[in-house]
């Protein structure tokens, strides 16, 4: 009997444990969104003469703190599948073109060309991405290319889906 009860409480224990870990997973929330510039705020961005790092200043939603408002940068605080999205709204005199970045590695591009005919330009991607802990997105803005950055025409987000 004393055998029995022996192996029911080692099982006990591990199932608490699992529920535990289980439980950590399903607690962790990473949610983000953030914009270029404020309601007024009449900031454009670029063109610049190299790539630049975009920071968007008016963080929206940030559950998780995973997304650093002085560099612009988005830092995996667990491994997963998250999704992301880029968008911009830009004035035809010169390029509109944002880069997205999972560590060092180009991973998407939103591009509208220069026209002297078309005076305003959207674009916009998403993208799933599985990230290790640590991993960094950032959006980069091309040289020579420009986006507005008041009213919050210019956006990050993400999320994460799913913990692995």
């Amino acid at each position: 009997m004393k055998e029995k009860l022996g192996i029911m409480e080692t099982r006990l224990t591990e199932s608490e444990s699992q529920i535990l870990v289980m439980k950590e997973k399903e607690d962790t929330k990473v949610v983000f969104s953030a914009a270029s510039g404020g309601p007024g705020s009449g900031e454009n961005l670029g063109p610049f003469n190299t790539d630049t790092t975009v920071i968007f200043k008016r963080v929206i939603t940030n559950m998780g703190d995973a997304y650093n408002v002085a560099t612009g940068i988005f830092a995996a605080p667990v491994a997963g599948v998250y999704y992301f999205t880029i968008f911009f709204h830009a004035a035809g005199d010169h390029e509109g073109k944002l880069y997205m970045y999972k560590n060092a590695d180009l991973i998407i591009v939103t591009h509208d060309q220069k026209s002297d005919t078309d005076p305003a330009d959207n674009g916009g991607n998403a993208v799933f991405l599985q990230l290790q802990q640590g991993d960094q997105v950032y959006v980069q803005l091309p040289a020579n290319c420009h986006v507005w950055g008041s009213n919050g025409h210019t956006t990050f987000s993400g999320f994460l889906v799913s913990q692995m």
